[in-house]
This record gives structure tokens, C-alpha cells and sequence, in this order.
């Protein structure tokens, strides 16, 4: 009897050793067809647009032609948008999560908030566009300005961010809170001295992904009507603009007319990929400064 449930017991560890290097090779193929298809994107861009990326191109104004195109215009657009998205998507959604979390009152209409909330984390952004065209296009007769494009941003990623925020302060030890608590502190103090430090890494590995989508983002702007045409530079928050995104999407539609529009739109993306990555590195080193102090 010993002998007959030992040769099961072992037949089952085999079954299971093999489960779980089929599961292993499984997952080692998903990763590598992620990187894969991220370096195959990589290298057309980059094979298409660095030998039309150069500083004229980078100072340059828009121009019908590709020889003489620049994306100054376009890239002044791209930070007026995140001047005005970082300081609204960080302030109302932070301060959204925080409110959700430790100071409403949890009952139906807090939970009816917060399945909300996190539905719009999944609308189309094309929807988010046509708020914003409602909104503070014509309502509030901000017309195509980068106040407008930035609101309109921001509301498509609010979403993420307070969904991601309240997870961060969810995470943070209570053990915490009720220490500052027993040493007599306030309720802000706790959440301003405690809770905050602790969940801030989460807090902006969630803004890093949610800014990372505005910068990105087309469609809103399209709905807006924010042009590629030969505009002024943007100096101010009521200018119109254009941004690397629109330009990017212009310049691949009219590449079937002239062919050197999709190497332009190459080296587009190019300045895109490395203005991100720029704005990500500084999220990341605040992130890691504050989790090595938590």
C-alpha cells in the first residue's frame, strides 16, 4: 500500500515539475514577444528617422517641405501641454484618492464612486475629446488653446491616476498612521507627514504611467481641432498649438503623397520617445529617492 501511494505521490510531483516548465516556458515566451515586437518597432524607427534628425530639423519651423520641415513649434506645444497636465493630473488626482480613501465615508455611494472612477479608466479616448470639445472649447470658449488640449488631457488620465493613488495609500502599514496618531498628531499631519512620504513611489510609478499616455495621446486633439499647419510658436496657455503626437499623425497620413513624410514622422518619434523618457527619468529618480527612505 506504502509502495502503490508512493509511485502516485511521485507521478504527481512529476506532473507538476512539468506544469510548471511548460508555465515558465510560456511566460519566457510572452516576455519575448513583448521585447520583440518593441525592438522590431525600435529599429524601423529609428533606421527610418535618424538620418533626417538633426539640429535644423529639431529648431526648425513646420514647413510643406520635408526638406526644410522643422518640429520646433510642435515640440514647444508638447511641454506647454505637460505644463499645464502635470500640475492638474497630480493635484486633483492625488488629492481625489486621498479623499476616497481617508475621508469619505465608506458606504454605497463611495463604492458607487469608485466603480465609476475606475470604469472611466477604460472609455475610449475619443470620448474624452468630445467632453472636452463640449467643454472648455466651446463652453468655455477656450476654442484649440493649450489650456484646452492640457483640461482635456487631464481628464483622460485621471482616471488612472486616482485609481493607482488609492492603491499606493492602501499599501502604506497602518501601523503607521496609528503610531502619528498616539503621538498626538492630526489627521493632516498624519496624512501629510506619514501617509503621503510612505505611498509616494507607488503614487508616481502610477503618474509615470498616466502622463506617459498624455504625451502620446492623439485623438483628444484631433476632436479639438488642434492643427499641423504653419502656425506661430506657442508662448502662453491661450495660444494655439500643435504637438509631436498631431504632427507625428499628419505627417503618416500624408506620407502616401510624399514619401519623405514617413521619415519626418520617424524622426518625430524619435524626439517623442526621448522627450518621455526624459520626463519618466525624473518621476523615477524622485520615486527611488523616497523608497529608500520607506
Amino acid at each position: 500500500m506504502n509502495q502503490v501511494n508512493a509511485t502516485k505521490m511521485e507521478k504527481r510531483m512529476h506532473a507538476r515539475i512539468r506544469k510548471n516548465n511548460i508555465l515558465k516556458v510560456v511566460f519566457l515566451l510572452a516576455t519575448l514577444f513583448g521585447l520583440a515586437v518593441l525592438a522590431v518597432l525600435l529599429v524601423r524607427v529609428i533606421t527610418q528617422g535618424a538620418a533626417w534628425l538633426d539640429w535644423d530639423f529639431i529648431t526648425g519651423r513646420l514647413s510643406t517641405s520635408a526638406d526644410r520641415a522643422g518640429i520646433m513649434g510642435a515640440l514647444l506645444g508638447t511641454v506647454w501641454l505637460m505644463v499645464v497636465v502635470i500640475p492638474v493630473t497630480l493635484i486633483i488626482g492625488v488629492g481625489s484618492a486621498i479623499y476616497l480613501e481617508l475621508y469619505a465615508k465608506k458606504g454605497k455611494l463611495q463604492s458607487f464612486i469608485q466603480t465609476n472612477i475606475s470604469n472611466l479608466a477604460g472609455v475610449p479616448s475619443i470620448v474624452y475629446g468630445l467632453l472636452g470639445l463640449t467643454i472648455f472649447s466651446r463652453v468655455m470658449g477656450l476654442g484649440n488653446a493649450v489650456l484646452a488640449g492640457g483640461l482635456t488631457l487631464s481628464l483622460l488620465v485621471l482616471p488612472i491616476l486616482i485609481v493607482s493613488s488609492q492603491e499606493a495609500i492602501r499599501a502604506v502599514p497602518k501601523y503607521l498612521a496609528e503610531a502619528s496618531y498616539g503621538m498626538g498628531a492630526t489627521k493632516w499631519q498624519t496624512i501629510k507627514n506619514v501617509v503621503l512620504p510612505a505611498s509616494l513611489p507607488s503614487i508616481l510609478t502610477g503618474a509615470i504611467l498616466s502622463l506617459s499616455r498624455a504625451i502620446g495621446e492623439t485623438a483628444p486633439l484631433t476632436v479639438l481641432g488642434i492643427p499641423a499647419l504653419l502656425i506661430p510658436f506657442p508662448e502662453g496657455l491661450f495660444d494655439t498649438f500643435t504637438a509631436l503626437p498631431m504632427q507625428i499623425y499628419y505627417w503618416t497620413l500624408d506620407s502616401s503623397l510624399v514619401k519623405e513624410y514617413a521619415y519626418l514622422a520617424a524622426a518625430t518619434i524619435i524626439v517623442l520617445l526621448v522627450l518621455l523618457f526624459l520626463l519618466n527619468s525624473v518621476a523615477i529618480f524622485i520615486r527611488n529617492k523616497f523608497q529608500q527612505r520607506y
